[in-house]
């Protein structure tokens, strides 16, 4: 391994990070409302701490092997998210402790969407235009961005994106090199934004409004503008444009990109885990809207299947806006939809969660081995599609299941430990370890209330998550550390 050429390779990163904090001191002085010096200081901060780290070990250049890659990732999420809490901290408002900076900065990073804040319609709008950024930036993966202009810096970026993505995307090459494939996933990206601010912003929101809603939509994040979230608008439009761009921000980039290419729609209806992802959503939004209607929450039927359509996708998709306090609503329909975040939506997607994938290989070796049991001498290959699913991606899924359940009980054991009750801790982990954002308990609100230990158990799964576990727990085997 490689210290001094990782090191300066996070140098790098850091000082592009910090550009990152010029547009929010923009708004800052444009409003004159607060946060300019907290965002001039975190700036000139963050990019001397990113500075010095280069200089020191400019002179070291190696190739990144795949251990170099895993640790500039986990660095990177760890300490940004210390130097992104910077402003949040020093600003008058809304002055926040170490800890709950680091919280709401994991938070959008990770594009999770828990929130320590109240009063977010009084917040200075610098902070609040920040606070989505951070999602924007944390959408695709801070590390995916940073691989389509390693070439100029003149840094290999195969090990860096592995890292980044450890699930079990497609196996097809979206184009021949990494750096077009990420500056491709960017352009949509990106695209993607764009049009959905600009459907907010004729539906009615004001333009910072639209920006800042469109970047927590397609990152799949769910930091909000204001307290209420969605409700702020009463706008059965908005509501249904969130909807279908959610809904895209949790479909597999790839195919974005092989509709683009082509020009058709067919590829989507053509990937199975797409169809597995329509089918969930669509019977998820019926079963919602079957028990509100029969429970009679809202007063007309239109009104019902719209509430059901937007807050069902938004929680699937782990975004985690809401347009109601879904946890109110009647019998089992608030603990479903949040399991139904855990499983989340698409591979290579903002999404968080399990993975749609994930359930899928687990239900073909599922088949397999019940058709084993009744034709105990016949070669049966678990298939997606046309592809023949290999024991060692079979085996990388269980394993992965493996740790979630592991990692989920002893953070939920530790939660309990710490004095949360039972809903609480539940809906806080799964929705930290999933990125959806809304909890349960204490914590539907907000999680300003927790104490800190519990904020650091959540910080950490909520980290976890979103680098899918392995990508942090092989720091902690000695043997990545060894020559």
């Amino acid at each position: 391994m490689h210290i001094a050429t990782v090191f300066r390779i996070f140098g790098l990163l850091v000082m592009l990070f910090s550009l990152s904090m010029l547009p929010p001191l923009a708004l800052a002085l444009y409003y004159q409302d607060g946060g300019s010096i907290a965002f001039t200081f975190g700036f000139i901060f963050t990019l001397s701490a990113g500075f010095i780290c280069w200089f020191i070990c400019r002179h070291s250049h190696h190739e990144l092997k795949s251990r170099d890659g895993f640790l500039v990732v986990a660095m990177f999420w760890l300490v940004l998210s210390i130097f992104g809490a910077i402003p949040l901290m020093i600003s008058q408002t809304p002055s926040l402790t170490f800890t709950d900076a680091v919280f709401e900065t994991v938070s959008g990073f990770t594009t999770t969407g828990s929130s320590v804040l109240h009063e977010i319609d009084y917040l200075p709008q610098a902070i609040s235009y920040y606070r989505e950024q951070l999602q924007f930036l944390g959408g695709m993966g801070i590390v995916v961005l940073a691989v389509a202009v390693l070439p100029m810096l003149g840094i290999g970026g195969m090990q860096l994106y592995r890292a980044e993505v450890p699930g079990p995307a497609k196996d097809a090459k979206m184009t021949p090199r990494l750096t077009q494939t990420a500056k491709a996933l960017w352009y949509i990206y990106v695209g993607l934004v764009l049009l959905c601010a600009i459907f907010y912003w004729v539906a009615g929101m004001t333009l910072l409004d639209a920006i800042g809603e469109s970047f927590a939509t397609i990152s799949t994040g769910g930091f909000s503008m204001h307290d209420a979230s969605f409700a702020y608008y009463h706008s059965n439009t908005i509501n249904l444009i969130g909807a279908f761009f959610m809904f895209l921000g949790g479909t597999n980039f790839t195919l974005h990109f092989i509709a683009m290419q082509k020009g058709t729609l067919v590829n989507y209806w053509r990937d199975p885990e797409f169809r597995l992802y329509v089918g969930i959503a669509s019977l998820t939004v019926m079963i919602t809207m079957g028990m509100l209607m029969l429970y009679h929450v809202y007063n007309n039927s239109w009104d019902t299947f719209v509430q059901s359509l937007f807050n069902a996708i938004s929680i699937m998709t782990t975004t985690g806006f809401l347009t109601a306090p879904f946890f109110t609503w009647p019998t089992f329909i608030p603990l479903f939809l949040m399991l139904i975040g855990m499983i989340g939506a698409c591979a290579a997607s903002t999404s968080g969660g399990i993975k749609l994938i994930r359930v899928l290989m687990l239900y073909k070796q599922g088949t397999r081995e019940i058709q084993r049991l009744i034709h105990p001498n016949a070669v049966i290959a678990a298939k997606l599609g046309n592809q023949v699913l290999s024991d060692r991606l079979l085996q990388a899924v269980w394993g992965f299941m493996g740790i979630f359940i592991i990692v989920f009980i002893v953070i939920m054991l530790l939660l309990l430990a710490t004095g949360l009750d039972y809903p609480t801790a539940i809906g806080a982990l799964i929705s930290s370890m999933s990125n959806i954002g809304v909890g349960l308990g204490a914590v539907a609100d907000s999680y300003e209330k927790i104490n800190s230990f519990a904020k650091w158990l959540l910080i950490f799964a909520m980290l976890i998550g979103r680098l899918e576990f392995f990508t942090l727990l092989v720091l902690l085997s000695p043997e990545f550390w060894r020559r």
